[in-house]
């Protein structure tokens, strides 16, 4: 590497002032070079060690970013000559190897919760009572993202996997209560109304105060704001339209998977007290009273 003042290097004639070293002694280094005038970029990109140009470009509104990576994949595909190719780099290349997994994961948490609530339940066809009702969450989700003009980005398919859990904490409760009553002895239709009946006060506050504790991320603004609206909107559309529909939806399963699940292993009520001591308890609450 070689440097030099502005004044010896004005021209190609000044190049006779610097010498190398050779096996006769020192020589100039215009024996053993040649110079050639040739047009050029200043500056060359270079991308996996091949020549390339960068492209920055935002999907149009309406549309997704994965839809606009679908798109310039199909015309690449049509217009682009076998010498030329193409990559994505940042975020885009991210999210392109990555795209794949959102529905892996999403299938992996609804497997987890299903084989939880087969040990819960003990039971092979109850869980589907809760399996169920997530779809009603999900739909609330996207009708809110609709509604507020939110893509279908990553920060919306984080909300899609937390509305795996939070929905399916109040349809388990009122499984769990509904069938603590069908143990009792009630019918398997008077048990799923007693039991979203017992659970309809703490469902709607605890879901009306997550989603009012979401709505400032539902309208921030600032730096990050995009993906803070994603979140929040996605949390609490899937909230408040499945609180709305759970509480009908979920007895109704409640019914139908029950009285499958009876066909197939007859329900053991609980054994019932005695009217010989119930008598004999109210004989001396009486007495007592009466005294």
């Amino acid at each position: 590497m070689v440097q030099a003042d502005n004044i010896y290097r004005r021209n190609p004639e000044t190049l006779n002032n610097i010498y190398v070293k050779s096996t006769t002694g020192m020589a100039p280094i215009t024996q053993f070079i040649t110079l050639t005038k040739v047009y050029g970029p200043q500056n060359i990109s270079r991308f996996n060690m091949y020549n390339a140009i960068s492209v920055t470009g935002n999907a149009a509104d309406g549309y997704s970013s994965g839809q606009a990576i679908q798109a310039i994949e199909e015309v690449a595909e049509q217009t682009l000559s076998a010498d030329y190719s193409y990559e994505f780099a940042g975020l885009t290349r991210d999210e392109e190897t990555s795209s794949g997994n959102t529905s892996i994961i999403f299938i992996l948490c609804i497997l987890f919760v299903y084989l939880l609530l087969n040990a819960q339940y003990e039971s092979y066809i109850l869980p589907w009572t809760v399996i169920l009702s997530v779809p009603f969450g999900l739909a609330g989700s996207f009708i809110f993202a609709h509604m507020m003009g939110i893509t279908n980005n990553i920060y919306l398919q984080i909300a899609l996997i937390m509305l795996i859990g939070l929905p399916c904490k109040n349809a388990i409760l009122i499984v769990e209560f509904a069938l603590e009553r069908r143990i009792a002895g009630h019918s398997i239709i008077w048990a799923a109304v007693r039991g979203a009946e017992a659970r309809l006060r703490p469902i709607l506050m605890t879901s009306l105060a997550l989603v009012i504790g979401l709505l400032p991320l539902m309208f921030a603004h600032g730096v990050g704001a995009n993906g803070n609206n994603a979140l929040g909107t996605g949390t609490i559309g899937g909230m408040f339209i499945g609180m709305i529909c759970q509480i009908f939806i979920v007895p109704a399963f409640f019914i139908i998977f029950q009285y499958l699940q009876e066909k197939v292993k007859p329900i053991r009520f609980k054994k019932k007290k005695t009217f010989r001591k119930v008598n004999e308890y109210e004989k001396k609450r009486f007495s007592i009273s009466s005294f």
